[in-house]
């Protein structure tokens, strides 16, 4: 299933990594460029134990993407990550 989290703060980015974690491709959108530009870096915004390496390993498993652009990302899954 692709699936598009509006937001990529404490609800948006944790629910997006777990629902990547299971298999899912998951597209992390979030009008702050400064943040969307932070986790294409690797650099995890908020702090929840455990969620760095979540995020790592389904970014490597192209899994979970980031963008700010939402169009894109409601239309069709991600395949890579757009700033």
């Amino acid at each position: 299933m692709n699936i598009t989290m509006i937001g990529s703060g404490y609800v948006g980015l944790v629910s997006g990594a777990c629902f990547a974690d299971f298999g899912h491709v998951v597209t992390c959108v979030d009008s702050d460029a400064g943040k969307i530009d932070r986790l294409l870096k690797g650099e995890i915004p908020i702090f929840e134990p455990g969620l760095e390496e979540l995020v790592a390993s389904n970014v490597r498993q192209d899994r979970l993407f980031f963008t700010t652009d939402l169009a894109p990302a409601v239309r069709a899954p991600l395949r890579f990550s757009l700033a």
